[in-house]
């Protein structure tokens, strides 16, 4: 929920934060370079060190194998228990939790887990007094009344669910999910009138979220009152025009149709505020049992793809990006959220050096809109960072003709990328024209002036401008070491070199790890008669991992020195240097 949560999410914690891991029920057998452990110790470590590394399904396997040696350990069924649940693995994680509610009746996890299976299952009464159990602060005790609140709609006691949301209060994102959860239940139970009611209060406090704005619109349109259904997608369009799931909804209202309501069912309705408070919490990146949360959404209701699209990004944080795509590969073809997905999938693909996945991923995505600017930049970003530049240029001119006649602000980077293709290209003057271009759209973006004023000073074209912008980008991005470097790069080529190692000092100090930067300052020492520096700096340079290129430069210098004239058009010469900044 973003504001409406604030420092709230601190407070959720269950038997402290989580490792990371999961896998079976049975003994780890680690297939990646996880350790083999046959002891409760060793079993213990190996599942901290899977947690690590983020692998879920390891980790939990792991501490189920310590709990042979320690049946009853609490903290050791926590573990397992919770990991299970984080890796999806769900069928036999009511017997752990069995496990661990012996050992402490009042532990949150176990009773949420144990009242979710009963929920499935349909003991609703049962379900009450398990989820009564999970109460354990303000997120837990919200958790737990809202569900239970399901749960007596599912007995087909709507009052009795209604009047439990009605005694739910605090602060701001309490009353919220209140009103929402209120206007669910009673939408699920035909009162359409006291549903359209309580959206218009969850609304009136955070108008943001898509569920709501989803729900409520539905709710409306179904009440037969499109001017207040319009007037809410309309709205929200406004501030998220591409959202699919909105413009879907936005395409039945215009149409004067009666929608689907969002939730039609009891599960769909208690994977709501499951998946509300996991997205936040994950979101907050306050602990991994976000992840818990969203998993359990996902048991009650499979097929909500914006659960599942929140679960995937997780994963991607976590820099699990095989977990990512097995995630998304879920979302059905005929889903509005597919195309998302693909997307995604596409830069999992890069993240894991499967390039051509990638790019065949996306080239699927754009046969099917040619003028998907998303997709597109998308494709051009990956060719372009995988210096396949002359490929990058033709996509990102697919990508200009999409954008058409007028570029918006935030079109710059297309334009910006576009030139580094070219540039990269040895295409100068269109590269020039799109840098141009990018500070027409963005005239205060540091990259773009970095990049142009750098450039022109390597050419030696417009010396003086070159620098005023280069000056200027590091003024406005004073911490970036790339943009630093520029600065003193181009004093270097410009044989100012006590200036190029004041400045070169600077953003090294700024990522000291960087290789170019170090063989640059090695340059700038050599320039000013500091030998012994200059090759320290070319060592350092060597020993963080340079392209394969500069590296042989950097030893060439490193048992040589630089052995070119001391003028400008030497030092120019004596590398290829581009601008070492990130680039969008």
């Amino acid at each position: 929920m973003g504001p409406l949560l604030g420092a709230a999410l601190a407070t959720l914690a269950i038997a402290g934060s989580l490792p990371a891991g999961a896998r079976g029920l049975a003994t780890a057998q680690p297939d990646t370079g996880l350790p083999v452990a046959s002891s409760l110790e060793g079993n213990y470590l190996a599942g901290r060190f899977a947690g690590s590394i983020s692998d879920y399904r390891a980790s939990a396997d792991y501490f189920a194998s310590a709990l042979l040696d320690a049946p009853d350990d609490k903290f050791l069924l926590e573990r397992a228990l919770s990991l299970y649940i984080a890796a999806g693995e769900l069928t036999e994680v009511r017997a752990f939790a069995e496990r661990l509610s012996a050992v402490d009746a009042d532990s949150p996890i176990a009773a949420l887990t144990i009242g979710i299976d009963d929920f499935q299952s349909g003991r609703w009464t049962e379900a009450v007094a398990s989820f009564q159990h999970a109460r354990s602060g303000p997120l837990l005790t919200l958790v737990a009344e809202i569900l239970s609140a399901w749960a007596e709609q599912g007995a087909g006691k709507t009052d009795e669910a209604l009047a439990r949301l009605a005694k739910l209060d605090g602060e701001k994102w309490y009353l919220f999910f209140r009103h929402y959860h209120a206007g669910l239940i009673a939408s699920v139970a035909g009162r359409g009138d006291l549903a359209a009611e309580e959206l218009k209060a969850a609304l009136a406090l955070d108008d943001g979220p898509v569920s709501v704005i989803d729900a409520a619109t539905r709710t409306f349109a179904r009440n037969g009152d499109f001017v207040t259904a319009k007037a809410t997608i309309d709205k929200a369009l406004a501030s998220a025009p591409g959202h699919p799931l909105l413009k879907e909804v936005a395409a039945l209202v215009n149409a004067k149709s009666r929608p689907a309501p969002r939730v039609r069912t009891v599960n769909e309705g208690a994977a709501e505020i499951l998946s509300g408070l996991g997205s936040a919490v994950v979101r907050e990146d306050t602990n991994d049992f976000g992840i818990v949360f969203l998993q359990l959404a996902l048991a009650l209701d499979p097929a909500d793809d914006m659960t599942r699209i929140t679960l995937a990004e997780n994963f991607e944080r976590l820099e699990r990006a095989d977990d990512a795509i097995a995630i998304l590969d879920k979302v059905p073809t005929r889903s509005p959220l597919r195309r998302n997905a693909d997307i995604m999938i596409a830069f999992d693909y890069n993240a894991l050096d499967k390039v051509d996945e990638a790019r065949a991923t996306l080239k699927r995505v754009i046969r099917k809109n040619s003028k998907d600017k998303e997709a597109l930049n998308g494709l051009g970003n990956i060719l372009r960072t995988r210096k396949m530049f002359a490929e990058a240029a033709d996509v990102y001119t697919r990508t200009i003709k999409a954008i058409g006649d007028q570029p918006q602000t935030e079109d710059w980077q297309v334009f910006y990328n576009r030139g580094i293709a070219y540039e990269r290209t040895n295409r100068w003057p269109e590269a020039e024209a799109d840098f141009k271009k990018a500070l027409e759209l963005k005239p205060d973006q540091p990259l773009v002036l970095n990049y142009l004023g750098y450039s022109w000073i390597d050419k030696g074209l417009n010396l003086k401008d070159g620098m005023a912008l280069i000056e200027k980008a590091v003024s406005l991005s004073p911490t970036d070491g790339f943009i630093v470097d520029s600065l003193g790069w181009a004093h270097y080529k410009l044989g100012e070199y006590d200036q190029a190692a004041n400045e070169l000092e600077r953003a090294v100090n700024l990522m000291p790890s960087d290789p170019t930067i170090n063989d640059h300052l090695g340059d700038a020492y050599w320039q000013v008669g500091r030998r012994l520096e200059a090759r320290f700096q070319w060592n350092h340079a060597k020993a963080s991992k340079p392209e394969p290129e500069d590296l042989l430069k950097i030893e060439a210098k490193i048992e040589h020195g630089l052995v070119q004239d001391n003028t400008n058009k030497a030092a120019a010469e004596a590398t290829d240097a581009k601008p070492t900044q990130a680039t969008p």
